[in-house]
């Protein structure tokens, strides 16, 4: 039997606490109690303060043995830790003032569904999205914003009703897949292959129908996924771009300006869509739902992509009657409409507040 040593008790006492209240974040700052996030807020926990001997060493006795000479380097690192009968935790470790601060977010074990998230008439965009023979779908907000999970629940649709051959890039893995009429190979970098360079370059040998990259984290990867869009594979991964415009942006700051035009081409021809998300407050406070900007890259999109007019598209997504390309504004509009996020939330989380207001009052760009 493993002997737990008390800062690790202390500590999964803390992560037990902030599961069983459906917490998604617990923070960790030497010489303070614990902090949860809880539906977006910052609370502390009424608990003895965490000394910095004591968070170091639960990170120096979980840290995997592959991290340890980053943690002693670099003084960061992310991994993966399990507490027996609480669960799986994305941990960020880091020094700041000379003292050591982790912080943990709960990994859900169950893979979620378009419901149980509740994506509402957003479900019929994704859908069409996740159907997608090829090409790259991104889906991009801050941290916190439900990335991971939505790109699961895609995912998990697709393993329910497609035969495809998924094979994820992952640090540290966040959901893990039970193979359904799909067969999902899932790499953990530090514990499957010893770095990220090394995972991307071997996937296109895996024979995958579906990649799935974690993070677009610079050139290399996006080059990557390109190579992967080009030769037939359906590539999913996430960024930290707060709109489809910026996402849009973003991707062509992978590249220096002499190769613009070279770029136009190759995001136009590869891209198949963003999906962008936020959380809103709930209008009874207990929670928070999404809402998202969908751009579904079709040959309109492509052509503005490849001629350069990229400012042309937020019209496209306030003004498109698709059902898969939307603006924030119009599913601000109908959260508000539905009764589950307030005006004031619904503006306040607008990134053209003036629009949304006119909308509310019955006033629309035409298609």
């Amino acid at each position: 039997m493993t002997t737990i040593t008390p800062h690790t008790e202390m500590i999964n006492d803390l992560l037990k606490l902030a599961v069983d209240s459906g917490v998604s974040d617990v923070i960790i700052k030497s010489n303070k109690p614990g902090y949860v996030r809880m539906a977006g807020k910052l609370k502390p926990v009424d608990m003895d303060p965490i000394t910095c001997p004591e968070a170091e060493a639960f990170v120096v006795e979980h840290v995997p043995k592959i991290f340890k000479p980053r943690w002693d380097d670099e003084g960061q690192v992310d991994f993966a830790y399990s507490a027996d009968g609480v669960g799986r935790f994305r941990v960020n470790a880091f020094h700041q003032r000379g003292l050591v601060s982790i912080v943990m977010r709960h990994i859900k074990s169950t893979v979620p569904s378009f419901g149980q998230l509740g994506l509402g008439e957003t479900e019929a965009a994704l859908v069409k999205l996740c159907q997608a023979k090829d090409g790259i779908l991104l889906v991009c907000g801050a941290t916190g914003s439900g990335k991971s999970s939505t790109m699961a629940a895609m995912l998990n649709w697709i393993n329910q009703n497609l035969d495809k051959h998924i094979v994820t890039i992952e640090d540290p893995i966040e959901y893990t897949f039970q193979d359904d009429k799909s067969l999902f190979q899932q790499r953990e970098i530090g514990l499957d292959v010893p770095n990220f360079q090394l995972a991307i370059k071997a996937v296109l040998r895996q024979n995958p129908d579906i990649i799935l990259v974690g993070e677009m984290r610079d050139r290399e990867t996006f080059e990557t996924a390109i190579s992967a869009a080009e030769t037939g594979h359906l590539v999913f991964s996430t960024m930290h771009a707060a709109t489809v415009a910026q996402s849009l942006t973003r991707l062509f700051e992978f590249f220096p300006a002499e190769e613009v035009v070279q770029a136009r081409r190759a995001i136009a021809g590869s891209l198949r869509g963003f999906i962008c998300q936020k959380l809103i407050p709930t209008i009874e406070g207990s929670g928070r739902v999404p809402a998202n900007e969908i751009l579904n890259a079709d040959a309109t999109v492509r052509n503005l992509i490849l001629e350069g007019q990229n400012e042309k598209i937020q019209g496209l997504l306030e003004s498109n009657a698709d059902s898969a390309t939307f603006s924030f504004n119009k599913d601000l509009y109908r959260l508000i409409k539905a009764g589950k996020i307030s005006k004031a939330d619904g503006v306040k989380f607008s990134p053209n507040p003036q629009q949304l207001e006119m909308n509310l009052k019955g006033i629309f760009i035409k298609s």
